[in-house]
């Protein structure tokens, strides 16, 4: 069961926030050939601190170190794994859309072309710095892309099969390397550890099941065998590590990818998936309802993320008090938790908003809390 006094805490937030200018200065600096890399390491630890205290003052009992060392949420890690090989100009286009229009994105395309290991926890040189940095009541939290992450946008397409002549062997592969860095980065003291995924949630969107049929893959099943990899990975991992999952429908530049509710994850999701708490994005209409939330079992806690980190605009305290107790018709009030709906920047672009309303956000988040739960 989930400690009351421990993570997923009241007042939470998923991981990334706005990168300071100076460190999108240092960094096209890096890029120019104009500063080494440890400068540009020295711009990063500075503004690791700053943002370590900033969460510290505003009153979140979570730390991270922003996502400032990383260009997007999840594409670092996965490249960082032995055997997989990034391609350039392989990805296949992301249609984002927000509220003016739509964007497209073309990350980099990955290869699995090699046994695949995790020998040295990834990140864990960040996860050290971040440890050193915190204050006393600060819990450092790790993100990292979930296993499903690894195979959703390519699927068997992206697997050599003189490596892995078949999907279940790459599954095997890919669940065991993911163990080996659950181990390493608890072992580096790691108590939290999230798992962002956007496969699960993107899976609820008729839309994006259309899609991966036409590929020829099993779109109707497909959300079960990540939640079967995930827990193979998670299998024997250290008693005292947390572990909490971000579903995410896309978050590029205020955009988004996927829509509806969680209807067609949930029975699975939330009564098979085994981690400690579920942050779930339910900042407008396009996340569905909170009926779904009935299939969550005692001992997990639902962190609601009803604060946008879409838009500047602030939300209303009483309505987001109102919008807790509707979802506390389905789940007991002590099993839930308040974050925003997602990070402030899951890529080094970040969302359309300022320093100021990131904090202020943040800040409604904590005072949201202590009002309702009476601590955060």
């Amino acid at each position: 069961m989930t400690d009351p006094s421990g993570p997923p805490f009241r007042a939470d937030h998923v991981g990334s926030l706005l990168r300071p200018q100076n460190l999108h200065a240092a960094r096209a600096r890096f890029a120019a050939g104009e500063i080494d890399a440890d400068e540009l390491r020295r711009v990063e630890d500075e503004a690791i601190a700053d943002a370590v205290r900033l969460q510290h003052d505003i009153g979140l009992r979570t730390a991270t170190d922003g996502e400032f060392r990383r260009a997007t949420w999840h594409m670092d890690f996965i490249y960082a794994i032995s055997g997989i090989t990034k391609v350039e100009g392989e990805g296949r286009p992301v249609h984002f859309k927000n509220a003016d229009g739509s964007i497209d994105w073309a990350p980099a395309g990955l290869h699995v072309d090699g046994p695949l290991s995790i020998d040295e926890p990834i990140f864990g040189d960040h996860f050290a710095y971040l440890q050193s940095v915190v204050s006393e009541g600060q819990t450092p939290k790790l993100t990292i892309p979930s296993p499903s992450m690894v195979h959703y946008r390519g699927g068997a397409a992206a697997i050599d099969p003189a490596v892995y002549p078949s999907e279940d062997a790459f599954w095997a592969a890919l669940s065991a390397a993911y163990a080996q860095q659950v181990r390493g980065i608890a072992a580096r003291g790691c108590t939290y550890l999230q798992l962002d995924d956007t496969s699960l949630a993107y899976l609820n969107d008729p839309a994006q099941r259309a899609e991966l049929a036409e590929q020829g893959r099993d779109a109707e099943h497909q959300h079960e065998r990540y939640i079967r990899q995930i827990n193979a990975a998670l299998a024997g991992r250290p008693a005292d590590l947390t572990v909490t999952t971000h579903l995410c429908r896309g978050n590029f530049r205020s955009s988004w990818v996927a829509e509806g509710g969680y209807d067609f994850v949930a029975e699975a999701l939330f009564g098979q998936l085994d981690v400690d708490g579920f942050f779930l994005e339910y900042d407008d209409a396009r996340s569905g309802g909170f009926e779904p939330l009935r299939f969550v079992p005692p001992g997990k806690r639902v962190v609601l993320g009803l604060v946008t980190t879409k838009r500047p605009q602030l939300e209303d305290k009483d309505q987001l008090k109102r919008r807790i107790d509707e979802a506390a018709k389905y789940v007991p009030l002590e099993q839930l938790a308040l974050s925003p709906q997602c990070g402030f920047s899951s890529t080094v672009e970040g969302n359309a908003l300022t320093r100021d309303e990131q904090i202020a956000k943040l800040a409604l988040v904590v005072e949201t809390a202590q009002e309702v739960w009476g601590y955060a």
